[in-house]
């Protein structure tokens, strides 16, 4: 498994930190706002009131205190030992969105499912892809997330990013050179508004498209488990979810972490999974795929935070 730090978390970091106007908490629990409800507490959870506020917080924060960004934790796996720093979530201002001609302008904190219905509502089409993409939108420029044949590069006019120290950037889709599942940003710049390239159409035609997307998620996919979505990226040329397959891990569990009999390339909380079992069901999984096929797949969930020191539990098939 890869190797991770186990450490507590105890610290007055709170009191070293800049004023700002936005909302701030020492050990903010963390299991209650991501999406596989596990994981430890954030050392300080951030929630700023508005750009302005969050860039004058990068501005001013001491230099060693770290920033993890956690959106709406759908496609985060929070180990269980907490976050170190800052934890930072962006809150109401960040989730507007309004039409502009056949374009939205779209927050960061937004949901991808309610962009797209401000869209369709203003007879928008070409974005109805993003409905099938759990989670906001500040995860997916960061992920360049994709569904149903599009991602979300297709779309993307321009963003609105702060750099590590507080800059406001304004940059167009070419200069975040996106690749497969994966920004071209420098660590620690953060998303926070983005412009989304749209097409004038019938609005009975978008909601028939979102209906079809909708459908075809609940049919396939596991969304009303404790889930982070899509565990792993497809190879080159390959579907993650064939490969484990193959391996025989359809259903494998860890404890209460187990690998969705209803789509393979999605790890569960059946109920009391830690993100220790997660994480190493996901790692037990990857090690017999590289053993059945000789395909290293990588992680698509993104694991953030320590490790706490739990009696480790096997994998069963």
């Amino acid at each position: 498994m890869t190797d991770v730090l186990v450490k507590e978390i105890h610290s007055d970091l709170i009191a070293r930190l800049p004023d700002t106007r936005g909302r701030m908490r020492a050990q903010a629990d963390l299991s209650k706002v991501n999406w596989f409800q596990v994981g430890g507490a954030a050392e300080v959870l951030f929630k700023p009131e508005d750009t302005h506020d969050l860039a004058h917080f990068l501005a001013h924060k001491p230099a060693d205190v770290c920033v993890t960004v956690l959106g709406v934790g759908s496609n985060i796996l929070v180990r269980d030992g907490g976050i170190e720093g800052v934890t930072l979530r962006l809150g109401r201002h960040f989730a507007d969105c309004h039409a502009q001609g056949d374009r939205i302008i779209v927050g960061a904190g937004c949901l991808n499912s309610n962009a797209v219905t401000v869209a369709k509502d203003h007879g928008i089409g070409g974005l109805e892809f993003l409905s099938g993409v759990p989670g906001s939108m500040g995860g997916a420029l960061m992920m360049n997330a994709g569904a149903y044949g599009s991602e979300t590069k297709d779309v993307l006019v321009e963003a609105e990013v702060i750099d590590p120290q507080g800059h406001i950037h304004v940059l167009s889709a070419e200069k975040l050179h996106y690749t497969y599942r994966k920004c071209g940003l420098p660590e620690g710049w953060i998303f926070t508004r983005a412009t989304l390239q749209g097409k004038e159409e019938a609005r009975e035609k978008i909601a028939a498209r979102m209906q079809e997307i909708s459908v075809a998620r609940e049919n396939t996919q596991p969304i009303r488990s404790r889930t982070g979505g899509s565990t792993f990226k497809n190879p080159e040329g390959q579907k993650a979810w064939q490969l484990i397959e193959a391996a025989g891990c359809r259903g494998l569990h860890v404890g209460g972490a187990e690998m969705s009999r209803k789509h393979c390339n999605f790890m569960i909380n059946t109920g009391n999974a830690t993100a220790h079992d997660l994480e190493t069901l996901g790692e037990e999984v990857r090690q017999r795929v590289l053993v059945h096929s000789g395909i290293t797949l990588e992680w698509e969930i993104k694991r953030i935070g320590l490790a706490s020191a739990k009696a480790s539990r096997k994998a069963v098939a």
